[in-house]
């Protein structure tokens, strides 16, 4: 159910969200290759991470947002949306940081850890920008909201990007490296947009699992 009622809401406001997103998601992925062709691939792996706190942030507030208006019936203006995660940033990108530290850890120690956190942290996001909670706040308040549907999240999760990791394994067995720098940049740009029906899915699921009675609507 929280795949379907994602996937209807995603095609259905797919216009929107290209118009929110794609913009700033295009915009990362050229940093991003920019970052990439300055930097040798033995050297700090932080510059990435950089990148991503500049950008994801905000087109990430901006969809959460849209999602949250949806969700209310309301059709706000993609300026107002963008203004507002602008506002936003300083906590998300705080936020970002903390969350990608904590995985990225996790996953060095023997992976499962990794996993675990990335599951119980899914909701930290949604908390901070929809109720205005602290990142550690949000953080903690994520891990007592996913306790008891560590599968069903995991399993959304990996619904989603399964299908997406196989994409991307499959656009570089078609164009190898090294690629046209302007294929790589659409490719990519292309990859992380497509990630983002993962936050939609993530969004229906804390819709469900939220204590706010009216977070069980349906989104349309």
């Amino acid at each position: 159910d929280v795949l379907r009622d994602s996937l209807y809401f995603f095609k259905r406001n797919l216009g929107q969200i290209v118009q929110l997103c794609l913009p700033l998601v295009m915009f990362e992925a050229f940093l991003q290759q920019i970052v990439d062709n300055a930097t040798s691939p033995e050297g700090f792996p932080g510059y990435s991470v950089l990148v991503g706190l500049l950008v994801y942030p905000l087109y990430t507030a901006a969809l959460i947002l849209f999602l949250d208006a949806r969700s209310r019936g309301e059709s706000p203006r993609t300026r107002d949306l963008l203004a507002m995660s602008t506002t936003l940033w300083p906590r998300f990108a705080l936020l970002t940081a903390l969350n990608t530290l904590l995985i990225l850890l996790g996953l060095s120690l023997y992976f499962l850890p990794g996993i675990w956190l990335m599951v119980t942290l899914a909701f930290a996001e949604y908390l901070l920008v929809l109720r205005g909670m602290a990142p550690l706040a949000a953080m903690k308040e994520s891990l007592r909201l996913t306790r008891g549907h560590f599968l069903r999240i995991l399993v959304c999760i990996l619904a989603v990007m399964a299908p997406l990791w196989l994409l991307k394994g499959l656009s570089l067995e078609f164009y190898p490296q090294p690629q046209n720098p302007v294929l790589s940049w659409l490719i990519d740009s292309a990859h992380s947009f497509l990630q983002l029906f993962t936050s939609v899915v993530l969004f229906r699921m804390f819709m469900l699992v939220g204590e706010a009675p009216d977070k069980n609507d349906r989104i349309v």
